[in-house]
């Protein structure tokens, strides 16, 4: 035991004595350690420069290697050919790669690669469906605070995926209120949406060319099936279940 102990303060005080070398050695002894546990380098796909600089000083901050930053598809592709086991912090809305289902297609030509979709906005569906298709997913708005970007690189390094706690809000939302939208027939869906923007039974039937009796009749069944008893009422739920858009229903 006691042959232990001055063993270990010898090579303690041969360390602190080279005073020059040691920052080195433990520099080194550190970033080894990063690359030995998390092994993957991060590449940030932004075309936004104040974006890129500032992602760049988190990494440093957190010491994590950034050694990438394409501005193009082709030029992602070319460093996932470099490196093919790494976490892609990517703004998605403002990247040239056409939709989701081409990043769908990257991402399992790429298998070890982690994608976070760091972005002003981001769709409830296509969330809904990356998360489905891949644990290797990330979501992050840029307006998250810095923790939930820290989060988020941190659970990528080390292969899990995270969601935002704004974006898991909303799905959470979207999800209640899947739970709640009635089935429509076609047709009410459709006159169900007209009255949502405005238009009256009248107008309603002359648009459809029916009568205003039938009209009428398949309103009284919308109200009965989706338990409301006005318009207003109505409309807020054709918006609640998607059936109008909002930018639509405010112009």
């Amino acid at each position: 035991m006691f042959y232990g102990y001055k063993r270990i303060f010898s090579i303690l005080e041969f360390l602190f004595s080279i005073d020059f070398h040691f920052p080195f050695i433990l520099d080194r002894l550190q970033k080894g350690f990063i690359i030995k546990f998390v092994d993957m380098n991060i590449i940030l796909a932004d075309p936004q420069e104040i974006t890129r600089a500032g992602l760049l000083y988190l990494c440093k901050e957190m010491n994590w290697t950034a050694n990438y930053s394409p501005l193009s598809k082709h030029a992602l592709l070319q460093a996932l050919e470099k490196e093919q086991k790494a976490t892609v912090i990517i703004d998605f809305s403002l990247f040239d790669i056409a939709d989701m289902n081409e990043l769908l297609l990257i991402s399992e030509r790429f298998e070890q690669v982690h994608w976070i979709l760091f972005c002003d906005e981001l769709r409830d569906e296509m969330v809904r469906i990356l998360m489905a298709s891949s644990p290797r997913f990330s979501f992050v708005l840029k307006d998250s605070p810095l923790a939930e970007i820290k989060n988020a690189i941190r659970e990528a390094m080390t292969g899990r995926s995270y969601v935002c706690r704004r974006m898991a809000e909303t799905l959470a939302m979207h999800s209640a209120m899947q739970e709640e939208i009635v089935p429509l027939t076609k047709t009410e869906t459709e006159i169900l949406k007209d009255m949502a923007l405005g238009y009256t039974t009248k107008e309603i039937a002359e648009r459809r060319f029916s009568s205003f009796h039938t009209v009428n009749t398949h309103r009284k069944n919308i109200f009965r099936k989706i338990r409301v008893n006005t318009v207003h009422e109505a409309t807020k739920y054709a918006l609640r279940a998607g059936l109008v858009d909002a930018a639509e229903y405010y112009i």
